[in-house]
């Protein structure tokens, strides 16, 4: 037996309740399911002192701002409580503990396997967000099970690691943060693989935010030249390399290469023996239980702007989806605007 409704919403993350709040306001029949058991579950699982790198006044969902000072940059508990607060007062029907198993195409709608429930719906919109599977490296299988190592997604605080060096692997905006937090209680390496655009958060006293949207840069396209510039190299907000070594004493180290036993290889030749290792080398999309053919042969989603070729199947909250700041708290509700008016357009 299956629950039919309008719409799907598979996610329930800032992408997923953006998209509910659309919905709510067109009077659609809908459910946001949730694979976790709470709300805003990838926030929760980031580290204890993670602030966002845009300030509040630009991380604001459909209908509701942000609350606080606009100038100031929200830690992981504000943007949890944000997202808690936002999916209970606009009572949207998010579906707890509804990991999908499956979503297949019946007749001339789908059919969304979820938990011991099936629901049947003409359109679905996958809002998984781009946190989806941690990527650690495959060498770093041969390190000795003596070294302490863990994926970004499941670091919390310094206190969770063992005394002793340790070494961050991925020269992004994550790294950085931890590999700075880390380096008042102990000597840190941090390992990067290709440099990032260094930005400045701030310039003559404005957020650089303030800029990147008065100069269009932020709703430049996937598709523009600028567009597929920016994409190549994305961009180290706060921080620098210089800044690490010189402000945080962060010893810096060229691409990781290889590791064996208790040290790890770089790719200038030399090596290190670290009691941990953070892998901080980002996420990857799992979408094996979608069974519609909307992707190409690298596994990647064919789409324009998260419409696909399959009538009433969308996407929203992928990286670069349709700009920089498609993937981004405050900017999903762009996309998802767009699609909420397409997809009334095309209501059965």
């Amino acid at each position: 037996m299956s629950d039919r409704f309008d719409v799907i919403v598979v996610g329930g993350g800032q992408a997923g309740l953006a998209m509910g709040a659309l919905l709510r306001e067109q009077g659609r029949h809908f459910a946001i399911l949730e694979a976790a058991d709470e709300p805003a579950a990838a926030w929760r699982a980031r580290w204890d002192s993670l602030r966002l790198f845009t300030p509040a006044r630009y991380d604001s969902l459909p209908g509701r701002p942000f609350p606080g000072d606009p100038d100031t940059y929200p830690g992981r508990d504000d943007v949890v409580a944000y997202l808690s607060a936002y999916a209970r007062d606009l009572e949207l029907p998010v579906e707890l503990g509804r990991r999908v198993r499956s979503l297949r195409r019946r007749d001339r709608g789908y059919v969304v396997e979820a938990g011991d429930r099936s629901y049947e719906a003409a359109q679905v919109v996958v809002a998984t967000g781009p946190f989806q599977v941690p990527w650690v490296p495959p060498l770093a299988e041969r390190l000795d099970a003596g070294v302490f190592q863990i994926h970004s997604a499941d670091y919390r605080a310094p206190a969770d690691l063992p005394g002793g060096a340790a070494l961050v692997v991925g020269g992004g905006n994550t790294g950085f943060q931890i590999a700075e937090e880390l380096s008042r209680s102990r000597e840190v390496h941090l390992a990067i693989g290709s440099r990032q655009l260094p930005l400045p958060q701030r310039i003559l006293g404005r957020d650089l935010f303030r800029y990147l949207v008065a100069t269009g840069l932020m709703a430049k396209t996937a598709s523009s030249r600028l567009g597929r510039r920016m994409r190549e190299r994305e961009a180290l907000i706060g921080s620098t390399p210089r800044r690490a070594r010189r402000l945080h004493g962060i010893r810096l180290h060229p691409r990781v290469t290889d590791a064996e036993g208790t040290e790890v290889a770089f790719s200038d030749g030399s090596r290190l023996a670290a009691a941990a290792v953070i892998w901080a080398t980002g996420f990857r999309l799992d979408h094996s239980w979608i069974d519609v053919p909307v992707f190409d042969d690298r596994g990647r989603p064919r789409h324009e702007r998260g419409v696909t070729a399959s009538p009433g199947l969308y996407f929203l909250g992928l990286p670069w989806q349709h700009t920089r700041g498609s993937a981004l708290l405050g900017w999903v509700q762009d996309d998802a605007r767009h699609l909420a008016e397409r997809m009334a357009a095309e209501t059965p």
